[in-house]
C-alpha cells in the first residue's frame, strides 16, 4: 500500500529513520523527491478514494452473496 501511494503521489518514502534511539534501514518506495507539507492535502484525497473504492468494493460482495 505504502509503496502503492509514494508511486502515485510521485514521492520517496522510507529510507533511513531513528526510532527510539534505533536506526532502522527499511529502504526507499518511489523515484521522486521527498514528500513535503504540501502532499499532505493530496494524500488525504486519495486515501478517501481508496476508502471509498473499497468500500464499495466490499458492498457489491456482500450484495453478490445474498
Amino acid at each position: 500500500m505504502e509503496a502503492s501511494f509514494a508511486g502515485a503521489l510521485g514521492v520517496q518514502l522510507g529510507g533511513v529513520n531513528v526510532y527510539n534511539g534505533g536506526v532502522e534501514d527499511r529502504g526507499t518506495l518511489g523515484d521522486g523527491p521527498a514528500p513535503t507539507p504540501d502532499d499532505i492535502g493530496p494524500t488525504a484525497r486519495l486515501a478517501s478514494r481508496v476508502g471509498l473504492g473499497a468500500l464499495a468494493v466490499a458492498a457489491l460482495i456482500a450484495c453478490a452473496t445474498d
